[in-house]
């Protein structure tokens, strides 16, 4: 049924550059990546204290761990792999890579535990997991712990370090103490950068728009956390929707500083993102000083958040030397 804007009062209030309906590509969201690489190949895609990866690089980064993912890991249309790492370039990475195989993403928040971890590994049966390594030892006690039959079959672990440049021009760009610290590794783990080196190429990439691609999980409030089943089709109608309605384009750059396992930082921190071709500035943990600064430096325009990182952020003694004059969008819940 087509909906008249007369009868919605609402639209009377609608600003007139903005669509009151969309239209949604028919096609995966691996594609977006793939179009953006094609357009603004060596336009930075993310930003990532001093680092800089470039959409071209991130497209073929992500097609080499997807041809690792089916090759080494047996990955296969419909799988699902858990990705549980805090915010870096390696989730972005990671969450393509997956997509690119035509598996189906399961996001896991970094603060859980080994106990909650089991649950997903059980919940979803995944039987491939790619995480950081100051979680590869949580994640071993919980696989320890499942029967024989429901344990993972291979893991892929990378270092924060591992997306890092080796040099920081800009005394900003000074990467905090815990992003630079080593962990160990388990025995039978592959490294990130043994996988992405062996430069394995998947096989043709066939998920539709109603191909499932990825199953962020519920907090568990009334019970154990329930997988929330979406499509190809469901996420871009939200990238969609959100990139038209916020303005965003390739010449946008966008402050990520919400979780990226989350549907919100998920989508407006990196799926509307890659979609737009527009830049990803990177914030793996809140920090109002090094947000201004960012904001400030990278002339950062669009910026979703949390009301309480506002509040902080406009507390910051700091606040008037911070340039936001490029600010043009802030939203969040």
């Amino acid at each position: 049924m087509t909906t008249t804007p007369s009868v919605r009062p609402h639209f009377q209030f609608w600003p007139k550059r903005v669509p009151t309906s969309i239209v949604l590509p028919e096609t995966s969201l691996w594609y977006n990546l793939e179009v953006s690489a094609h357009r603004y190949a060596d336009k930075a895609a993310i930003r990532y204290f001093g680092n800089a990866i470039t959409f071209r690089e991130l497209e073929a980064q992500a097609t080499a761990l997807a041809g690792w993912l089916q090759q080494k890991a047996g990955v296969k249309k419909g799988d699902r792999v858990l990705l549980y790492m805090q915010n870096c370039p390696q989730f972005i990475i990671s969450y393509y890579a997956i997509l690119r195989a035509d598996a189906v993403v399961v996001p896991v928040n970094p603060m859980n535990r080994s106990e909650e971890f089991k649950h997903y590994v059980t919940d979803g049966q995944a039987r491939v997991a790619i995480c950081t390594a100051d979680l590869a030892a949580g994640v071993m006690q919980a696989d320890a712990e499942l029967p024989a039959d429901e344990r993972l079959q291979h893991l892929l672990v990378t270092q924060y370090a591992d997306a890092l440049p080796p040099t920081h021009e800009h005394p900003e760009d000074a990467p905090p103490a815990w992003l630079t610290a080593e962990h160990p590794l388990p025995d039978n783990a592959t490294p990130w950068a043994k996988a992405l080196a062996a430069g394995l190429k998947p096989g043709p990439h066939t998920a539709g728009p109603d191909d499932m691609a990825v199953m962020p999980y519920t907090s568990g409030t009334t019970g154990f956390p329930k997988g929330c089943i979406h499509t190809h089709r469901s996420v871009m109608h939200n990238i969609v929707g959100g990139s038209t309605w916020s303005g965003s384009g390739a010449e946008s750059v966008i402050l990520s500083v919400l979780p990226l396992f989350h549907v919100t930082g998920m989508q407006y921190g990196m799926n509307g993102p890659i979609y737009s071709g527009a830049t990803v500035v990177m914030l793996p943990r809140w920090d109002r000083e090094v947000a201004g600064h960012l904001i400030s430096r990278y002339q950062v325009t669009h910026w979703t958040n949390i009301p309480t990182m506002v509040i902080d952020f406009l507390g910051s003694p700091n606040l008037a030397s911070f340039d936001m004059s490029s600010l043009r969008y802030i939203g969040g819940g």
